[in-house]
């Protein structure tokens, strides 16, 4: 199996984790925990996971110039992306997110454009359209989405969150590339929590631990294991053989996996709509990707 077909197994297994934690995430905040101290909890088991890994890799020296610029990149990458994200969601409606979103390729794309010069072809361009009409059409359909005052605040959240995704993914490409995706993440992540710590430290205080549910602990698990650490580590890993166009336009697969999970659970049911969604989005993934190794 090639790199470039384990990047893209990577991407999609990212994926259905993404799907699962919109309402994962949801289903805790701020009732058990607040949006901040998930954040804390993200950053701190991911950077513990990431260089307990470290031990068991390749060890790398990362130069001053380098390390300079991953802790910038935390910013963006860890800090950022994490804050607003989880406190964007919990002041408005997983769908709504899931729309947003949306905007992540594009932002990607026109990035690669102004940082790399990166050559846009029309396979790359038909390629994001399909992806865009697919996901929308699937979203649009469910009808339970809705752009308000109340929500504002959470949308413009989530709207941040996917810029600032964008800004680092096309700018930890030339890293992957250089560095192991672990040695890469795990100084990330130390960057991240050093800069989160006297935001979200309070919070982490604040949560009951004695009281939780059951399943509050297994959701808190799932979102640090799953959709922190191993969906970075995807991720990264998937941005050494792909383009960063390309890794982020797997984020039109989330709306089209939580649909297969509703249906799963019985919540949902298969209609023309959904099939031809489908269609498109795996359509454009594929036509976005083509030749994507020599992006």
């Amino acid at each position: 199996m090639n790199a470039s077909v384990k990047a893209h197994i990577s991407l999609f297994i990212a994926q259905v984790i993404y799907a699962l934690n919109y309402s994962i995430a949801k289903g805790v905040m701020p009732l058990y925990v607040s949006p901040f101290g998930i954040v804390m909890l993200r950053i701190i088991g991911a950077c513990m996971l990431f260089w307990l890994l470290s031990l068991f890799s390749k060890t790398e020296k990362v130069s001053n110039s380098d390390l300079k610029k991953m802790a910038f990149l935390a910013v963006f990458g860890v800090v950022v992306n994490q804050a607003f994200f989880i406190y964007g969601l919990s002041l408005t409606k997983p769908i709504n997110s899931a729309i947003i979103m949306i905007s992540n390729p594009i932002a990607v794309m026109l990035f690669t454009i102004f940082m790399f010069k990166e050559k846009i072809t029309v396979l790359k361009i038909t390629g994001l359209a399909l992806g865009i009409f697919g996901a929308l059409t699937l979203l649009l359909f469910k009808g339970s989405f809705s752009f308000g005052s109340e929500t504002v605040a959470g949308d413009m959240m989530t709207l941040v969150n996917s810029l600032s995704w964008a800004v680092f993914v096309v700018m930890a490409k030339p890293y992957m590339q250089k560095y192991h995706t672990v040695t890469f993440m795990k100084w990330v992540f130390l960057f991240g929590l050093i800069y989160f710590i006297p935001i979200g430290l309070p919070d982490l205080f604040e949560i009951h631990w004695m009281q939780l549910p059951s399943h509050i602990i297994f959701a808190l698990f799932f979102i640090v294991i799953a959709t922190t650490f191993l969906v970075y580590l995807l991720n990264m890993y998937a941005l050494k053989a792909l383009s960063s166009s390309v890794v982020s336009m797997y984020i039109y697969f989330q709306p089209f996996l939580a649909t297969l999970f509703a249906v799963w659970l019985g919540k949902d049911e298969i209609t023309p709509i959904k099939i031809i969604s489908a269609i498109l989005i795996i359509l454009g993934v594929y036509l976005a990707s083509r030749k994507s190794i020599r992006d």
